[in-house]
């Protein structure tokens, strides 16, 4: 059985601790290895390692770090296919979909590659008689990241090329439940040319996360996860004077007016909602069908769900793989009955879907429930798996009422043809990140990527120019250099620039 082990130093350790936990293949449900669980010790090695590193990384050129990151973007490239193939083994989602999860992140490393515009100064001459003032922004130290099971490639690459890029070192604490990528990109960053303990790898639970978010040595927290955690992270991590970026759970809509090409809104919401068995923030898990756009959209969605081929990720032609564990199968499906229960009208019912060949996977097959209202659980609940809910509103303005009521404000779009009701809905809605005929809106490296309310817990979003800001801090310098032979009179008032 292989064990996975930590990257600390530039190197494979087991560390201090000897407990394991299995990692399962998701589409036959056998466990494949065992990933060592850290705790406080192996955080605090992996801050040592970190902190050494920093000493000589921070004091790098911008032109050392730029080609690391050029060089760490062609190994992504060259290596997509076989880091595809480890993310869809254990997390269970299709290669096609990892290799595109690969792609977004690459986008930031790419972003990471210019930083040497992005991080320019100002100068201000002559702002007194004499006197000049300039700014720049330094490093942080030692920066960690904490990070979910849904993208094990694609969010901590959101996090650690810009704070490397930016002089920091990184501690990243990857999911248990898919820990292999994060390896693999660690081996991927050596080849690189970065120097060891810039980057660097502790696997484990709740132990590993605490010692992070109270280790002294480290100075900022990066999360991704359920909203739950991500209060818990930005208070502990706060109250330890550390900076905290913590990103939680959503309950994404999708509006779908009356003057919307159904078919293509359908299209785009089947998939936004059971890509990647719905296992994302991002994912579309309401559909909300505006007047008599509600029944021909509700017909051409189960036409596509019933559609939808499901089976293990790396079969060709699979569009949806298994869930993640058994546990989130289970869950899924008792949120389809207790919809029914509830009212709900089960148009497409995934429940107790069996793989030819692969009867112990955790698979279950898209569910589409109708009529469904505010006050069931299915609304109210981040299921994270494949089930769309479609919520009937008369009107447009109602619709926008009903996403403002949500707690959530991760990701919302607008289906329709016309320009005034989209100025409408992207001014008036309460959400971060919004698509028009985009179903689900993830912004470009260059901008950040960040909702609102329950989604974004504090106000620092990720990559992009918040992320830059994030992971740096400003020092402003006034500065005058009078002549050897020149007396300057010293005052004893406020300084202006009199």
């Amino acid at each position: 059985m292989n064990t996975i082990p930590h990257w600390i130093n530039g190197s494979p350790t087991q560390g201090s601790v000897t407990a394991t936990q299995p990692v399962f293949n998701p589409a036959t449900g056998a466990e494949q290895a065992q990933v060592v669980l850290g705790g406080a010790p192996d955080v605090d090695s992996a801050v040592q390692a970190a902190t050494a590193a920093f000493e000589t990384w921070s004091e790098s050129s911008l032109s050392q770090r730029t080609q690391v990151m050029f060089a760490f973007r062609q190994l992504l490239v060259e290596h997509e296919e076989e880091l595809g193939r480890i993310i869809s083994a254990e997390h269970g989602k299709t290669v096609d979909d990892a290799r595109g999860e690969i792609t977004r992140g690459r986008e930031v490393v790419e972003f990471a590659c210019g930083l040497g515009d992005v991080l320019k100064g100002s100068f201000s001459d002559q702002v007194s008689r004499g006197i000049d003032v300039h700014n720049f922004r330094q490093p942080l130290g030692v920066v960690a990241g904490i990070t979910p099971f849904n993208f094990p490639a694609m969010v901590p690459l959101w996090m650690h090329p810009i704070a490397i890029a930016t002089g920091n070192t990184f501690i990243l604490k990857p999911s248990e439940r898919d820990p292999s990528a994060a390896n693999f990109v660690a081996e991927l960053y050596k080849k690189a040319g970065l120097p060891d303990g810039v980057f660097n790898v502790v696997h484990g639970g709740k132990p590993a996360v605490d010692a992070i978010l109270t280790h002294p040595g480290i100075q900022a927290v990066s999360f991704v996860g359920s909203t739950p955690i991500a209060k818990y992270v930005h208070e502990q991590a706060t109250s330890h004077g550390k900076r905290v970026q913590a990103l939680g759970g959503a309950k994404n809509h999708a509006v779908v007016l009356p003057d919307a090409h159904i078919e293509f809104a359908a299209n785009h919401i089947t998939a936004g909602a059971y890509g990647s068995a719905g296992e994302r923030c991002m994912a579309l898990s309401v559909a909300v069908a505006v007047g008599e756009a509600a029944d021909a959209l509700v017909e051409v969605l189960e036409r596509k769900a019933r559609k939808v081929k499901v089976g293990p990720g790396d079969a060709p032609g699979t569009e949806m793989g298994p869930l993640v564990t058994k546990a989130a199968q289970e869950r899924v499906e008792n949120a389809v009955g207790t919809a029914a229960t509830q009212g709900a009208t089960v148009v497409v019912d995934g429940r107790g879907l069996k793989v030819d060949g692969h009867e112990d996977g955790f698979f279950t097959g898209p569910s589409l429930l109708d009529h469904v209202t505010t006050e069931m659980d299915a609304y109210q609940e981040e299921l994270f798996g494949p089930v769309l809910a479609i919520v009937r509103a008369d009107t447009l303005d109602q619709a926008i009422d009903l996403i403002n009521a949500n707690p959530y404000g991760n990701g919302t779009a607008l289906f329709t043809a016309s320009g005034e009701a989209a100025r409408r809905f992207q001014r008036n809605i309460h959400i971060g990140m919004i698509g028009i005929n985009v179903p689900v809106p993830v912004p470009m490296s260059y901008y950040s990527f960040g909702g609102w309310k329950d989604s974004l817990i504090g106000d620092s979003p990720i990559h992009g120019p918040e992320g830059i800001r994030f992971y740096t801090r400003p020092k402003v310098v006034t500065t005058r250099w009078p002549q050897q032979t020149q007396q300057v009179a010293a005052g004893f008032d406020f300084p202006t620039s009199n």
